[in-house]
């Protein structure tokens, strides 16, 4: 769907996730990311990680065709927390799924 690359967590792409939120702020992301959410941003430092496990993320999905550093892929798979990028924007990447039936926070 989003042609998406799976840069760890492909065992735990089956979880379910309830809603999206794309954003490329962390105070935002903190303040409007709802629990069980796949997040979608250009972040790409070890912060988003942390964020996510905060707002209780089930995934990330890195837009624009940016890729973690190594470092946030390991603690990611820390974390049991599936990484995925894709080269789409953010924007067309929320539309596919918003398409696709997956509503926001």
């Amino acid at each position: 769907m989003l042609h998406a690359d799976v840069l760890c967590g492909a065992d735990l792409l089956d979880i379910e996730v309830t809603c999206g939120f794309g954003c490329d702020l962390i105070s935002d992301s903190l303040c409007f990311a709802r629990p069980g959410c796949l997040l979608l941003t250009g972040l790409t430092n070890v912060q988003i990680i942390r964020l996510a496990e905060m707002v209780e993320a089930r995934a990330i999905v890195f837009v624009r065709g940016k890729r973690p550093g190594e470092d946030v892929i390991k603690l990611a798979r820390e974390k049991g927390l599936p990484l995925l990028a894709t080269d789409l924007f953010l924007f067309e990447s929320c539309g596919i799924l918003y398409q696709a039936g997956l509503r926001s926070s």
